[in-house]
Order: structure tokens, then sequence, then C-alpha cells
């Protein structure tokens, strides 16, 4: 059977991913993947670090999870040392005396034993612990860097005004309170948060190190300032580059986008010009997941990775593929309709 490392490194080539490619689409240090593949754990800072690594890549490349961790397990049992067996010796026959005066200082023992645990007062009782209040932390810095506990907050100070941000829970994931709503952040994933709502991430919230499902052991989690932030999604700039997505039709009709989420990423949408739904929404999508957005006018489409998603438009009996943007890059796009001449064309509008 192969091993550990094997196994990673041959679905990996199998995939046509280099670790690089890799690195970037799960957020792991190229150096812990190789690492990884190469069974050696001495590198990591934690055990916790090993695990949350190994089921993020094992998932990434498409292999049983359990599978790989039950594989690390065998090999954490394999390295460790065989204990040496103890040798049992009949005792040496003693005399009738030296068992006779044993016997008899065992009782002399038990029962001066006896007697001093009948007449001491008894023993005072501990006083009841209290019970832990959480804390909370303001974040002054660039970054901050804490071991929190469920309960505990920091304070992040933003344009003059205080946002907290709770630690909610500890299970499969650390579930923070923060006023987008409930944020999920996997072990050595991170996510960004728009704190003031004005459409750009101004805080990344980094899971550093936690063991799941123990929440006695809080999670180490790291906070810092996005400090190059994207172009707001709220108005678009003067000059935009334009593409056309649906040439000319005599008018315009319903579209749907539909995208598929090859990586992480932070993605925002708002359907444009329909009153019944001016709301943007905004959620943090991981590989596999897939999202659908109906739109009569328009779309605003905001991606923290344009090469973490593949998206199609479907409208008047076709499908046409549209590519946002590059990896890494941070993108601001619109698709909707635009009157030319007596007809329309759907466009994608890039915004930044």
């Amino acid at each position: 059977m192969d091993s550990l490392g094997e196994k990673l490194r041959q679905a990996r080539e199998e995939k046509g991913c280099s670790i690089e490619q890799v690195s970037r689409d799960t957020n792991i240090a190229a150096r812990y993947l190789e690492a990884l593949e190469a069974e050696d754990f001495s590198g990591f800072p934690g055990e916790p670090y090993i695990l949350g690594f190994l089921r993020n890549y094992s998932e990434y490349l498409g292999l049983d999870a359990q599978e790989q961790l039950s594989r690390y397990r065998s090999l954490k049992i394999q390295e460790q040392p065989v204990p040496v067996e103890q040798l049992l010796h009949s005792p040496v026959p003693v005399r009738k005396i030296v068992i006779t005066a044993a016997i008899l200082l065992l009782l002399l023992g038990a029962g001066g034993g006896a007697y001093y645990f009948a007449t001491r007062p008894p023993a005072p009782r501990p006083p009841a612990a209290e019970p832990r209040q959480p804390a909370e932390y303001s974040m002054g810095a660039e970054t901050l860097e804490r071991r929190l506990y469920t309960g505990d907050s920091v304070l992040v100070s933003l344009g003059g005004s205080p946002y907290k941000l709770i630690l909610a829970g500890l299970g499969e994931a650390v579930s923070i309170t923060s006023p987008l709503g409930q944020l999920m952040v996997d072990l050595g994933q991170d996510a960004e948060i728009d704190l003031n709502n004005d459409g750009q991430a101004e805080l990344r919230v980094i899971a550093a190190e936690f063991a799941k499902g123990n929440p006695a052991a809080g999670a180490l989690l790291r906070f810092e300032h996005i400090s190059a932030a994207p172009a707001p999604v709220a108005a678009a700039p003067a000059d935009v580059t334009t593409s056309t997505v649906i040439p000319s039709t005599a008018s315009a009709y319903p579209f749907t986008i539909q995208l598929n989420f090859q990586g992480y990423c932070m993605f925002r949408w708002q359907v444009l010009f329909e009153r019944d739904r001016p709301d943007r929404n905004e959620q943090y999508f991981q590989r596999g997941e897939e999202l659908s957005i109906q739109a009569q006018n328009g779309v605003r489409l905001w991606a923290s990775n344009a090469q973490a998603l593949k998206l199609q438009v479907i409208g008047g009996g076709r499908t046409v593929p549209v590519e946002l943007g590059a990896a890494g890059e941070v993108v601001v796009a619109d698709i909707r309709w635009e009157r030319d001449a007596d007809n329309y064309r759907l466009v994608l509008a890039r915004l930044n």
C-alpha cells in the first residue's frame, strides 16, 4: 500500500497541480505541503496544524480525508519505541520467621494508619472555582494575536467607530460573531471582514491554532488590518473596461449567472436596477461550492480572487463563459444590459 506522502504526491501529479498552485488555492504554505509529502512533521508548530493541513490538502486532492488521517496516525504509532518486556522471576524462598515478621509489621502499620485516619480532623474543602469571565481586548496596532476562549471579544477601531468581534464557539471550525453576522474560519485558513459595510474588507482573521471539538483549549487567532483595500462596489469609476458577453439583440431579457468556486474566495454580489432587490449579499465560499444569480438588468460582482471562480452567463438560449481576471486579482465588475443604437447587448464592465 502507498505511504501517506506517496499517496498525496501521486494525487497531486494526477490532478496536474504544482506545489505553488496548491498553496495558492488552499492558503497552506508550500513548505508545509512539501513536508506532508515527505512525511517530515518536525517543522510544524504543533499536532493541530498537521491534522488541519492534512485534512484540507486531502479534500483539495479529492482524497478521503479520514483515510489519510488514519495513515498519519499509523505512521506515528510505528515511530514509537517498542516497550521492553519485563521478565518475571519467581520469588526467592524465605524463611518462615521472616514472613511472620513481615506480616506483624504490616498489621501494626495498618492499625496505626487506621487510628490516625479515625482521629484526625476532616480536611477543609477547597473553595469552588469561579466561572471564567469573558475577556475583552482592543486592537490598537496593525496586528493582534491572542488566544481567545468562548465569549472573549476583540474591539477594532475604524474611522473612530468601534466594532466588536466575539468568539461564539469552537467545534470543527472557529465561529466568530462579526458585524456581518456569523463567520466560520477553519484551521490554518483566513477570512476577510467588511466591518463598516462599505464594500471593502478592512480586517483579516486567521485561525492559527485550535483543537477541534475542545473549547477549553481556546483558539489562537490573528487579526490583521488590510492596508490595500479593493475598490468599493458602491460606485463605478468614470473610465471602465467593457467587453461584450451577449452581442446585439432586439430586447433585453432576464439572464442567470452561474458560478462554480475552484478555491477559497470572499464574494459579494448586488442585483442592479431592481427596486425590490436593493440589498448586497456577501459570503465566504470554499472549493466545490456553487452559486446562481438571476437578474433582469444587471449584477455587480466583487471577488477577492478572480481565478478562484468559474463563471458563465445563461440567457436567450445560450451559455457564455466569462473570465473575470487573473489568479489572486481582486475584481469589481458589472454584468449588465447596455443600449447599443436601437438594440441591446449584455456587457462585462470592469470597474477597477
